[in-house]
């Protein structure tokens, strides 16, 4: 029951954090998503559009902590972990 909780939470922070890149992209860039997507990758700087994304994450944790639903608020703490670890990998490469 643990991991499935933890699970859960893991799926909210991916899907918080795709949802905030996507709001991102859709109330500040003139060009559509997969442009503006093309051009972060192209020019570097795809890191910040996830870090920016990941500020979305915000929301779900304190929700979950509010509710006392501990392990889910873990999971969502887990794929925030996982956005910086990718952010630092695009910034090596």
């Amino acid at each position: 029951m643990i991991k499935q909780n933890i699970f859960i939470g893991f799926l909210t922070g991916i899907s918080a954090n795709i949802g905030g890149v996507f709001l991102y992209i859709l109330l500040f860039s003139e060009m559509g998503i997969d442009e503006t997507l093309d051009k972060a990758i192209a020019q570097g700087y795809i890191g910040k559009l996830i870090a920016l994304g990941a500020i979305l994450n915000f929301l779900p944790f304190f929700v979950f902590i509010r509710k006392k639903q501990n392990y889910h608020a873990r999971g969502v703490l887990l794929a925030s972990i996982l956005a910086a670890i990718s952010i630092f990998i695009s910034k090596i490469v």
